[in-house]
């Protein structure tokens, strides 16, 4: 083992200890905790030259130490593998999603399923309708010269419109207006959607066209509809009171701007399907200076729809967290496109 691993081990231990017990770290409680196989001299070496590096500090009340933002941004990188939820875990997130009946129950159940499992704040954005893609048109005749339009988009939401027409729909114009339907939009983004939508009123007889150009009108409404985009749920805010210590002066500037969605939004950022990690500064709120944010993207393989994730102290369990948000990720992708 070279120098700069053995430090990196020291370092992995110093984040665990004070992760776990909230203490600053000393080098006597690392000789008595890990099996580092080197001498206690060896070991404030060490932690003489990670506090050179900038990756632990010494508060002035302790002669321990603590990890740094940067220090922990380092244990993340380095991080070979993320630990594994329990087989109790796993049932809890799967059984506790399945029982979802729609998008804005998933959502709910999201936050509350990952604000346990973390005691930390949950976050989770609204599946994005932009990003969404069409999975089912129906149009269904009824009485009076009114037709029902159901709209079902891959992100499991579903639209439903009725529209009063100038005169009944014959039963093969509905067919023909169904069928035409389906094959422009459906697999195809939102926004493309409702670009081939007009393209489809020229193509009927120009005595049927007030009628079609008003379902098409209609559906391209539906299809425009971005209110979920901007839509975020919150969950386990009374977890940041759990943290006490040197994070009780942080809390109240979170909470402030817990409230703010675009704030949130940001936070969820342009997260990937693996765990993104902004600790301190790297958040770009000074008021989440003290935090740190762990984002996975959820939804299809090729087709993410939103993200989600937790807010908590940077003195967080990385390892747990990531595996926690990933889960939770990927379980509702997959309530999404199994619904």
């Amino acid at each position: 083992m070279t120098a700069e691993e053995r430090r990196l081990d020291v370092l992995r231990a110093i984040v665990e200890d004070y992760v776990a017990t909230q203490e600053p770290v000393g080098s006597r409680s690392l000789v008595e905790r890990h099996h580092l196989d080197v001498s206690p001299a060896t070991i404030r070496n060490d932690m003489a030259v990670l506090e050179d590096d900038g990756l632990i500090a010494q508060p002035h009340t302790s002669a321990g130490r603590v990890p740094t933002d940067k220090g922990y941004r380092l244990f993340v990188d380095r991080l070979s593998s993320v630990k594994a939820l329990s087989a109790p875990e796993r049932r809890a997130i799967e059984t506790f999603l399945t029982g979802a009946v729609d998008v804005d129950d998933v959502v709910q159940r999201s936050v509350k399923v990952l604000a346990q499992l973390t005691n930390q704040v949950a976050i989770v954005q609204y599946p994005s309708l932009t990003r969404s893609t069409v999975r089912h048109v129906e149009v269904v005749g009824l009485e009076n010269a009114r037709v029902l339009l159901v709209v079902i988009t891959s992100s499991g939401r579903v639209e439903q419109r009725i529209v009063e027409l100038e005169r009944t729909l014959e039963q093969d114009l509905l067919t023909d207006l169904r069928g035409r339907l389906v094959g422009a939009t459906v697999g195809q983004r939102l926004p493309e959607a409702s670009l081939r939508l007009a393209e489809i009123i020229g193509t009927f007889a120009a005595q049927d066209r007030p009628i079609i150009t008003s379902v098409v009108t209609t559906l391209t409404q539906v299809f425009s509809n971005e209110r979920s985009d901007e839509r975020v749920a919150v969950g386990g805010t009374a977890n940041l009171a759990r943290f006490g210590g040197d994070f009780d002066v942080a809390i109240r500037p979170v909470l402030e701007a817990l409230e703010e969605q675009v704030v949130l939004l940001k936070l969820l950022g342009e997260a990937t399907a693996d765990p993104t990690v902004r600790i301190g500064v790297e958040t770009g709120n000074d008021s989440l200076s003290g935090t740190a944010v762990v984002a996975s993207a959820y939804g299809s393989q090729d087709q993410a729809l939103a993200t989600l994730g937790t807010l908590g102290p940077t003195r967080m369990d990385y390892p747990g967290t990531m595996a926690a948000v990933g889960a939770v990720a990927r379980y509702v992708g997959r309530i999404l496109a199994d619904d």
